[in-house]
């Protein structure tokens, strides 16, 4: 496809085709994660896919950054929750730097949710019990403890996932030392309702000693 095939492609294609979510600052709590939590329910009601899908971005020594999906654990009044382990890339980057950014999309919503705060690794009972937690497959990628290293064929990575499941079934209490659940305490959160006229809602959250402070973002 030539670039200019590509531009074109790209102009044709629909944005806010909706319906919209509607979203009313004005009538929003004072704690985000409220919020959060409302607009979260509605994308569940709505139908969105993966609703609990969100992009996480971290940074490396020299501040390069990274961002990938990954699944939303938990939410708790501290924050939100996600889980990987200590060895990967990200769990590198968290280790030097905490800082962490989350996206949420809901894209038939037109609606984001960004997050930013710093990251915290949780104790070793915490992280334990989230590993025992997940489905069979899940407890078998998380056993492999090579994730983001080079691979010289698939076959290696079904060689070694049948020699996990043969480790969990000999031990289901079984937990790689190198499992990680973090915490993201946020210390700015924005929802964005998106327009079809191009004029966004666009509200944020900024952390201040004695709470929450709102205010209102230009599109």
């Amino acid at each position: 496809m030539s670039a200019e095939s590509m531009r074109d492609l790209l102009r044709g294609l629909t944005v806010f085709a909706g319906p919209l979510g509607t979203f009313d600052p004005g009538t929003a709590p004072e704690d985000p994660l409220e919020l959060f939590r409302t607009w979260f329910a509605e994308a569940v009601a709505a139908g969105v896919n993966e609703p609990h899908a969100m992009t996480v971005a971290t940074v490396d020594t020299e501040g390069v950054p990274s961002a990938r999906i990954l699944i939303m654990k938990d939410l708790t009044p501290e924050g939100w929750w996600f889980a990987t382990t200590t060895t990967s890339a990200k769990g590198h980057d968290l280790a030097r730097n905490a800082n962490v950014a989350l996206l949420f999309f809901w894209g038939p919503q037109g609606r984001q949710v960004r997050v930013r705060g710093r990251a915290e690794l949780a104790d070793a009972e915490s992280r334990a019990a989230d590993f025992r937690h997940r489905p069979l497959e899940g407890r078998v990628a998380g056993l492999h403890g090579r994730q983001s290293e080079p691979l010289a064929a698939l076959s290696e990575v079904h060689r070694v996932a049948e020699e996990s499941r043969e480790r969990l079934t000999a031990d289901p209490d079984l937990v790689p030392e190198d499992w990680g659940l973090y915490l993201v305490r946020p210390s700015e959160v924005e929802f964005w309702q998106g327009d079809p006229d191009r004029r966004h809602t666009r509200l944020r959250y900024d952390r201040e000693d004695t709470g929450w402070r709102r205010g209102l973002l230009w599109p």
